[in-house]
């Protein structure tokens, strides 16, 4: 991609967001190691450039749907980081007043309305929300992100074709990071991939280095500006990489080290940190925003963690009673 047209103080920002995004996953993996965080941690290392660049471009009034790896795009999308963090401690300050946990967090007050444990069972419920914003006349967009192992299962073809044919305003992300947990995608997937999938469907398709928060934003602004304008769903496919393992305490043997090592050489921070360093941004201006990030996040987990607990009661709200059994 050319680089002759960057906007540094855009550019700045992603990393100022990727560095949060990476205090953030530092401290939750932690938080889990401790024992601290209880229940499965995804991470997000590697992968901030595809959460910076695709919410830099959306509106707060905009929707988002993400997976079990949430925490990136819900720091992107502008979430309160201390209400995140008392979420995975299990506080009753939590986004979820602490019953959700790492995969489940949501929060409305930002149009995030929720991750999901179950691979591709976001999607459909992007398109649902896509479809309420079309039938009421709305003006928002619908973020929906998921990993390449989701081109796999139904939700993924449901819809995908639901909103193609209904024209919906949404945003299909795909987070390729070369693995379904821990196979392979690629042993795993038949054809020309996930990009190939949505073009069949009549979705326009972008591939993009997921690892350049540039390229990223610049896709992102290009394809969010069809869809606001009338051009129905877009698909943007990021290939990026997840430098830890499918959870927090998953090793990740099935890789070779060399193949880890490698890939760390294209760590999207220090990719931003090295374009924004050509462009005359002092390194210590850098390191004073990673230094910024990391005592923001440190405070949050000071403050989550004098949160109260959640009193008993919580347990029966929001709680859809379905009767007693017949």
């Amino acid at each position: 991609m050319t680089r002759a047209n960057i906007d540094v103080e855009r550019l700045r920002e992603h990393f100022r967001t990727m560095a949060r995004i990476r205090a953030f996953e530092e401290a939750a993996e932690a938080g889990q190691k401790s024992g601290e965080i209880r229940g499965a941690v995804h991470l997000s290392v590697g992968q901030e450039a595809v959460a910076s660049g695709i919410c830099a471009n959306l509106r707060r009034s905009d929707y988002l749907v993400s997976t079990h790896r949430v925490h990136g795009h819900t720091i992107a999308k502008g979430a309160d980081v201390t209400a995140m963090m008392a979420e995975l401690l299990g506080k009753a300050g939590g986004t979820c007043q602490g019953k959700g946990g790492s995969m489940h967090i949501a929060d409305f007050s930002i149009g995030m309305l929720g991750a999901n444990g179950v691979v591709g069972a976001g999607i459909p419920i992007a398109a649902g929300a896509a479809h309420a914003v079309k039938l009421r006349g709305g003006s928002e967009i619908v973020a929906c992100f998921f990993g390449d192992g989701a081109v796999n299962r139904g939700p993924f073809l449901e819809g995908l074709n639901w909103a193609r044919i209904y024209d919906l305003p949404i945003l299909f992300i795909c987070e390729d990071n070369g693995f379904a947990a821990t196979t392979r995608t690629r042993s795993l997937t038949g054809g020309p991939g996930p990009a190939a999938r949505a073009e069949a469907l009549g979705i326009p398709a972008r591939i993009v280095d997921g690892n350049a928060v540039e390229e990223v934003d610049a896709a992102a602004a290009e394809r969010v500006t069809r869809i606001r304008e009338g051009g129905g769903p877009q698909f943007i496919l990021a290939q990026t990489y997840r430098l830890k393992g499918h959870t927090a305490h998953d090793p990740a043997t099935y890789r070779p080290a060399a193949e880890v090592e490698e890939k760390q050489r294209r760590d999207p921070i220090e990719l931003c940190r090295e374009t924004l360093l050509l462009r005359g941004v002092p390194a210590a201006a850098l390191a004073a925003d990673e230094a910024a990030a990391r005592v923001e996040i440190a405070a949050a987990v000071a403050a989550a963690r004098a949160q109260p607990w959640g009193d008993e009661s919580l347990a029966w709200r929001d709680v859809q009673d379905m009767g007693a059994p017949a």
